[in-house]
């Protein structure tokens, strides 16, 4: 699948405008209010626009009034929120841009114009080119409800449905066949995994067993880890890095995974009790919290991009490490991305894999990543050390 090679955001809470370059590891660190979760959210958004759920998820962070850039616009200019992906394919040189821009609900006269509610996000434009030679072509073009998209021989078409203004034409227009670049790009977003929100209180799915599926690739909420271990265990058959990830953060403790009957389960021996196996109910919040972030990183299939916003949440200080060396083993299968308060687990992957961790601040109020250029890309001297 094509890699995310830069991201470009405008207009979304504190970030103003930024387009920065994406790599095989992407570390952002930097404290509280500097809009670091910005950029993650913003990664999620684009997601959605794949998927269909860009409006309803903007209408779930608190709508346009509460996702627009609070800061001071220049005169007549729109309130618009943008964001776009430049994703690269290496093994047919093509690359795919899309972008797209919501805004707020067209008024005419003091009539709501389209089908939507007053408050309602809009989908105000769309594009997608793709670059396969010497100049780009635009397969997508939307602006408002008209526009155009290319089909698999090139010629422009209307869309031949009645797009809502709530929809994005990406995840709309749905043949393949017809239409193999957004496919292309539609497939690739829709394959981001985004961890953040794994539970560990004692509710959490995480402490209960699973249905017993194959499971290649950890779930968002964590809710099939134990299939996941099963997985690499018994259908796979190999739990050489698990069990070592595991050992490294626990040393002389063995994680269990017995061969499942309807339900795959987990468990975890130490050394203290070699005798006993505790079940995830029983297990502390940081240590199912590593659990958790060993199935995503250490699964049978990864994502083709993973994102981890704020992993080191619940775990011992001594456990940054060995978290570390996960991230930077996952980086070698796919992209990563983590975004974190601590700068030890930062110093940790830098020192592992060799990546230089980006300091998020803020600018006249703007989130901005330390060393970027406005061009997009690092200074020389930053990309150098």
């Amino acid at each position: 699948m094509p890699a995310v090679r830069e991201i470009e955001a405008a207009g979304y809470r504190s970030l103003k405008t930024i387009r920065f370059p994406v790599g095989p590891l992407s570390v952002f660190v930097g404290g509280n209010a500097t809009g670091k979760t910005n950029l993650y959210r913003a990664l999620g958004l684009l997601q959605t626009a794949a998927s269909g759920r860009l409006t309803r998820a903007l209408a779930a962070e608190g709508g346009m009034e509460s996702v627009l850039w609070a800061g001071t616009r220049r005169k007549g200019e729109p309130a618009r929120l943008r964001l776009s992906a430049e994703l690269a394919d290496e093994t047919t040189g093509h690359a795919y841009t899309y972008a797209v821009e919501v805004g707020l609900v067209s008024q005419v006269g003091g009539a709501i114009y389209g089908a939507a509610f007053a408050l309602e996000p809009q989908v105000k434009s769309e594009r997608l080119t793709v670059q396969a030679g010497a100049r780009p072509v635009t397969v997508l073009d939307r602006d408002g409800p008209a526009g155009f998209v290319r089909d698999e021989e090139g010629r422009k078409r209307s869309f031949g449905t009645d797009l809502l203004p709530t929809e994005t034409a990406l995840a709309a227009l749905q043949d393949g066949v017809r239409f193999p670049e957004l496919q292309i790009v539609r497939q690739a977003m829709e394959a981001w995994r985004f961890y953040h929100d794994v539970r560990t209180d004692a509710g959490s799915p995480l402490r209960r067993p699973c249905l017993a599926v194959t499971t290649p690739t950890l779930a968002s909420d964590g809710a099939d880890l134990a299939a996941v271990f099963a997985t690499l265990a018994h259908i796979r058959g190999d739990t050489v890095d698990l069990d070592a990830a595991f050992a490294d953060a626990f040393p002389g403790a063995r994680l269990v995974v017995p061969q499942p009957d309807r339900e795959a389960r987990f468990g975890v021996i130490f050394a203290e009790y070699p005798k006993r196996i505790f079940e995830p109910s029983e297990l502390s919040d940081g240590t199912l919290r590593y659990l958790a972030l060993a199935g995503a990183l250490l699964a049978y299939r990864l994502p083709p991009f993973l994102a981890l916003n704020e992993p080191e949440t619940s775990l011992h200080p001594d456990l940054m490490e060995p978290l570390a060396r996960m991230i930077v083993q996952a980086s070698k299968r796919t992209q990563v991305w983590l975004v974190t308060h601590s700068e030890r687990l930062a110093a940790a992957v830098a020192e592992a894999g060799g990546v230089r961790p980006r300091l998020v601040l803020k600018r006249d109020g703007a989130t901005w990543i330390d060393g970027l250029r406005l061009a997009g890309n690092f200074s020389q001297d930053e990309e150098d050390e």
